[in-house]
């Protein structure tokens, strides 16, 4: 007998424990933002700047990076220039060359001297070959595992690291939507290999990426890397336009930081707003957002993938939350070459966000991530001419195209998005 209940309340902890990996005990926001001002009143970056932070910081540069062929040869000619420290966090990171490249590179520099430390999501990286582990930690690299399972741990079972972040000795960085495995290699040229953009970044604002890559080396590690080697003085770039800050957020802290600065940014539109994301689920509150948008004059464009996507059940809760949008007039571009997996938001071609967040409640509430948002027209203007040219590869899906859409993908629409604050 009192071995049947001591089993009982053991399981019945372990349930608790698992059902507090999907509850929060922070509020939410719950209401619709008002709109104060456009995105060209000064209060407007003074907002983002102060209430989500760190304040915006100016004399930096950006350079842009389209698909693998540009993206993976950059992040390692900068980690084998490297002298001072190398700084690493990734969701993904799988079996195949590019990762054997990777390894080597961040390997060569362990042995070298160069301090190299490596934060890996346990779960995107379960297709990671062990022995690149190995190799680093046997080059003297520090290489950890984010909410690696232990039954210590069970209520954050659920929370993942999304970020990705390359900092090289505290003076440039990268961040964007890539990954480190195949699927990303090449320059989109068949559905087997992926769209995506990433960013190469100089300037004080580096200090921003660096802060956040700490932020979860702290919590994972409890070791503090600071000093000249990971904080640099970084003067500001000759004739550097525009300013910007690293924002992030995390379950553990400002849970809806990142749906919130969207929100505002949005809120804050005047004339147009680009939208490309991988894996587009809006919730209610951004719904009405776009909407609301979309009343007063500005033009909304959304791309997201197409068929060719890596995870379908996504697809169908997105396609479920059109409706309302569509009604709106707002423009829903599908891509169609191969999975397109751009994280990017511009808002009246001023206001650039970049990085890792996903428009979806995983990214909002669940997962831990970084946006780098820049305030640069020339910049802004940029990244609408690539949305641009990706619209000639996609398709433009009408409102009426999605009321006649087929039978079984409604039946479909009405059980997924269920399950849409976990996807």
């Amino acid at each position: 007998m009192l071995l049947a209940i001591t089993l009982s309340v053991a399981a019945t902890l372990v349930v608790v424990a698992i059902l507090a990996n999907f509850v929060s005990g922070e509020k939410k926001v719950e209401h619709n933002i008002e709109r104060l001002y456009s995105s060209d009143d000064p209060q407007f970056i003074r907002s983002m700047s102060l209430l989500l932070g760190p304040p915006v910081t100016s004399g930096n540069q950006y350079r842009v990076l389209l698909n693998g062929d540009e993206i993976f040869p950059s992040m390692l000619d900068a980690i084998r220039s490297a002298t001072q420290s190398i700084t690493f966090e990734t969701f993904i990171y799988w079996s195949g060359e590019i990762g054997a490249q990777f390894a080597a590179a961040l390997s060569e520099k362990a042995r070298s001297g160069v301090p190299v430390h490596v934060l890996l999501d346990w779960v995107g990286c379960k297709k990671m070959d062990r022995k690149y582990l190995e190799e680093l930690r046997q080059a003297g690299a520090e290489v950890v595992q984010f909410h690696k399972p232990h039954w210590t741990g069970l209520g954050r079972m659920n929370n993942r690291t999304h970020r990705k972040l390359l900092v090289i000795d505290g003076l440039v960085g990268f961040t964007g939507g890539v990954g480190i495995a195949e699927e990303w290699t090449g320059h989109a040229q068949d559905e087997k290999h992926w769209r995506d953009t990433h960013f190469r970044v100089e300037g004080p604002v580096v200090g921003h990426m660096q802060a956040v890559f700490m932020d979860n080396w702290i919590k994972s590690t409890g070791n503090v890397l600071h000093g000249r080697m990971y904080f640099p003085e970084v003067p500001e770039r000759e004739h550097a336009e525009g300013v910007a800050h690293m924002f992030s957020s995390s379950p553990t802290h400002g849970a809806d930081d990142m749906e919130l600065m969207y929100l505002m940014a949005i809120t804050a539109a005047t004339n147009s707003i680009h939208l490309a994301s991988a894996y587009f689920v809006p919730d209610g509150l951004a719904i009405n957002a776009l909407v609301e948008a979309a009343r007063r004059g500005v033009r909304v464009l959304i791309m997201t993938p197409g068929k060719r996507i890596d995870t379908h059940t996504v697809r169908e809760a997105s396609r479920a939350c059109w409706g309302d949008l569509l009604a709106a007039g707002i423009e829903i571009y599908e891509y169609q070459p191969t999975m397109f997996h751009c994280k990017i938001l511009v808002v009246d071609d001023y206001l650039v966000s970049v990085g890792s967040t996903n428009f979806d409640s995983r990214s909002f509430k669940l997962n831990d991530e970084a946006n780098l948002n820049v305030y640069d027209r020339k910049f802004a203007r940029e990244q609408v001419a690539i949305f641009d040219a990706d619209i000639e590869r996609s398709l433009l899906v009408t409102h009426q195209d999605w009321l006649h859409r087929p039978m079984l993908e409604k039946l479909i629409e009405k059980v997924v998005p269920l399950l849409d604050w976990q996807l």
